[in-house]
């Protein structure tokens, strides 16, 4: 255990293989935070917020574990990993009495945690629900976010079904914890069909990681993000001020597909692209991160930032896909530049060769 500094905040020296990093206990005037630092932080910064009861190791450790998004974001950046009150790895329960924060008060705790740690501009990476956040952080702190990148983002409020479906899983929540149907709906959020079910008889790893991991979640904290979630209001009109550059990533089977789509169409389209990666549902971060990797180097390359040279790459040819480089303009700014043919992603826009 680290000390506490004279702002309270308590660090924890913890090594991730095969990157290394630090957790810090951030407190906030809405209450504390972890955060999990990796990287040298004299570089700029990214931050990253995960979906509904997933941290960063359960939503990002797909895609961060890869060795050219590891020579890519690493190389380029610091990444400030935050997770959802109560969600870090080994968190206590939130004390009953504390009070249940709203979206827009996860947004304002996003904007202490930069405050913290003296980041005035920052690149952002979300999923779903944390998609949202970061997107009306960038909408209400538009001076300190340079980029967005969003994975199967939400920006209406809850349809009828969706607050029902949330609905369920908060009483789930109440009356039994971290049950054996609630993990089901959860990893239906998340993952799809084929990944779920895999081999007959088996399933695939990364959900069997997923299992293990939301079994350590404590139910309450959990509760607590689930019911922002579904109290959200709707941000879709802000999208149109929207003054970031943004680049959206949608699983073809995600559940949030069509919202993430309509998104994507309010965004003025000089500043935006969006990628669907096919058979892949909500957390692409996990299930296809490869799919990420050249669509966010092009991206990144319209800020000045380029990719450390890495030996031995282990993308396959199916990976890596065919297309050449120099066939993509390097701001990936406008949808007639985004037009990559790399399976197993499906743009929703064509270029000419």
């Amino acid at each position: 255990m680290g000390d506490s500094n004279s702002s309270g905040s308590v660090s924890i020296d913890i090594q991730l293989i095969p990157l290394g990093g630090k957790e810090c206990l951030v407190e906030t005037s809405k209450g504390p935070i972890s955060v999990f630092v990796c990287g040298d932080q004299e570089k700029p910064a990214l931050i990253t917020y995960p979906d509904v009861a997933l941290n960063y190791m359960s939503c990002f450790q797909g895609l961060f574990f890869c060795q050219e998004a590891a020579s890519l974001l690493l190389h380029n950046f610091c990444i400030y990993h935050i997770d959802a009150p109560g969600h870090e790895l080994g968190a206590a329960e939130i004390a009953s009495d504390a009070p249940m924060l709203s979206m827009d008060d996860l947004v304002d705790q996003v904007a202490e945690v930069l405050d913290y740690f003296g980041l005035n501009e920052v690149l952002c990476l979300g999923v779903t629900a944390g998609a949202y956040i970061l997107t009306l952080f960038a909408m209400k702190y538009k001076d300190r976010v340079r980029g967005l990148i969003l994975v199967s983002p939400i920006c209406k409020a809850p349809s009828w079904t969706e607050w029902l479906y949330n609905k369920v899983m908060l009483n789930l929540l109440y009356f039994y914890g971290m049950c054996g149907i609630l993990k089901e709906c959860l990893l239906q959020r998340y993952f799809s069909k084929e990944v779920r079910y895999g081999t007959p008889g088996t399933e695939s790893d990364i959900v069997q990681a997923c299992r293990r991991l939301l079994d350590e979640r404590q139910h309450s904290n959990i509760f607590r993000y689930l019911r922002a979630v579904n109290e959200r209001r709707d941000i879709t009109e802000g999208l149109k001020k929207l003054q970031c550059k943004t680049l959206i990533f949608v699983g073809e089977c995600s559940p949030f597909r069509s919202e993430s789509i309509g998104m994507s169409n309010k965004i003025d389209r000089k500043i935006s692209a969006l990628i669907e990666v096919e058979a892949c549902g909500s957390l692409v971060t996990e299930e296809h991160p490869y799919a990420m990797i050249v669509p966010i180097e092009f991206f990144l390359m319209g800020f000045g930032y380029y990719k450390q040279p890495c030996l031995g790459s282990s993308l396959s040819p199916a990976q890596s896909g065919t297309t050449s480089h120099c066939c993509i303009s390097p701001d990936l700014l406008s949808p007639e530049s985004i037009g990559i043919k790399l399976k197993p992603i499906k743009t929703r826009v064509s270029m000419e060769a």
